[in-house]
């Protein structure tokens, strides 16, 4: 184990919990806020086309805050980023709620999105900065399980104000505002990091370890931090596509190229939520583990298989079924949770808010660039865009498996404590 982390007093799972709410956070503002629009589309009279701008501005927030937030988390610290986060996404959320006018709406769909996407990449590494080389992956693992905890939360509460009108989505975007008070209370019982107040401290004083030296941008371009930052870009935005479309649009293919009802198409994910839970589960256990690597090819195997199954033999309500059944492997064991693992563990303490922040940035654009696009691609050819979706996620976990199958034990922590006497030109 590292110096630093044996002198590290944090309490990790309860350290875990709180920052790792940024994640449930995250996902109950996307879910939350597409059936909040619905709502307010007859209460105010907002038309499509408002409809998909806040949408928009919602995601280009979010991306937007990631790069920023993950920015000012490297400079300034974790814990002031974290704080004045969850005070804009209390705020922007009781703005939802109060929402009498488009612009009213724009502008708050604005801050919520950038207030949850500069959260994420400070609350990560708040977590992984407070744990054991022994519990770190299986603690940026639970911030996952609570993602998903968002969504199903989200999801089902969704389903019971869907007929309350204005009142369901200011219910909504309560619940939001209630959670992210809650998170706040307890955020101010978590002290700053003491990698980064040691990192910080060092630089000061000219101390020439790894962690204090490298804190510029252009590290992350450099040396030993060029390939995993480009690789875990390549990753997570190529990846991230085919996870963005499932989610935003499954529903959608089904019934406008399967042929599936709408009632159908909408309760198909329901039996997927425990079996999540479990690889979830499954996930932290091998999290910190040597075998993780084999489970990430494994599932990248299986997560390009799932979308040959829909090009091979067309779309329906069996071939969905057994398409989910093999793209939840993918998605358990190649997808964002290893990319946050990953992140945290390749990056000096300087910067590693700012490579998950842009990392995650990055992906969330290029997602909302091929949204726009997505109807218009299935109309041509459903069979076609599947096919596109299998080499877009093999290319992605091509580039992962090429530069982790020998950077996925490499944990910075254990290295950065070291004196800085090698270039990075």
């Amino acid at each position: 184990m590292s110096q630093l982390a044996s002198a590290r007093k944090a309490r990790p799972w309860w350290t875990a919990v709180v920052s790792g709410m940024a994640s449930y956070i995250d996902a109950s503002a996307i879910v939350s806020f597409g059936t909040a629009m619905v709502l307010y589309q007859a209460a105010l009279g907002i038309t499509p086309g408002e409809i998909g701008l806040a949408s928009g501005g919602l995601t280009l927030g979010i991306a937007f805050g990631a790069i920023v937030g993950g920015r000012l988390g490297d400079r300034f610290g974790r814990r002031p980023v974290f704080t004045v986060t969850m005070v804009l996404i209390i705020g922007s959320a009781i703005a939802l709620a109060l929402a009498t006018s488009f612009p009213m709406i724009m502008i708050a769909a604005l801050l919520l999105g950038v207030a949850t996407g500069a959260d994420l990449p400070v609350s990560l590494s708040t977590i992984s900065e407070a744990a054991s080389d022994e519990n770190r992956g299986k603690l940026i693992g639970f911030s996952h399980l609570l993602w998903a905890g968002g969504i199903i939360v989200c999801s089902f509460l969704s389903a019971g104000v869907a007929s309350l009108g204005q009142f369901g989505a200011q219910i909504l975007f309560v619940h939001i505002a209630a959670v992210a008070a809650l998170v706040l209370i307890g955020r101010l019982t978590i002290p700053e990091s003491t990698a980064w107040m040691v990192a910080r401290d060092e630089r000061r004083r000219g101390i020439t370890t790894v962690r204090a030296d490298r804190a510029s941008v252009k590290d992350l371009l450099r040396g030993s931090y060029r390939a995993p930052f480009l690789g875990l870009l390549g990753f997570y935005a190529l990846t991230n596509l085919a996870a963005n479309t499932g989610g935003q649009f499954g529903s959608y293919l089904l019934v406008n190229a399967g042929g599936v009802d709408l009632q159908t198409a909408t309760l198909i994910g329901l039996p997927f939520i425990p079996l999540g839970i479990i690889g979830a589960l499954w996930f932290m256990k091998i999290a910190d583990s040597p075998k993780r690597f084999t489970y990430f090819t494994i599932g990248a195997i299986c997560w390009v298989a799932s979308q040959l199954v829909y090009v091979f033999f067309g779309i329906s309500l069996l071939t969905a079924i057994i398409a989910g059944l093999i793209g939840l492997i993918g998605t358990t064991f190649a997808f964002e949770g290893i990319m946050k693992v990953w992140t945290q563990e390749q990056f000096p303490t300087l910067l590693r808010t700012t490579a998950q922040g842009t990392i995650i940035a990055v992906a969330r654009l290029l997602a909302a660039v091929l949204a726009t696009a997505t109807p218009l691609l299935v109309a041509l050819s459903p069979n076609l865009f599947y096919l596109f979706l299998a080499v877009v996620i093999a290319a992605g976990c091509g580039i992962a498996w090429k530069v982790f199958r020998t950077r996925d034990r490499h944990d910075e922590f254990n290295s950065e404590v070291q004196q800085d006497m090698t270039p990075v030109a």
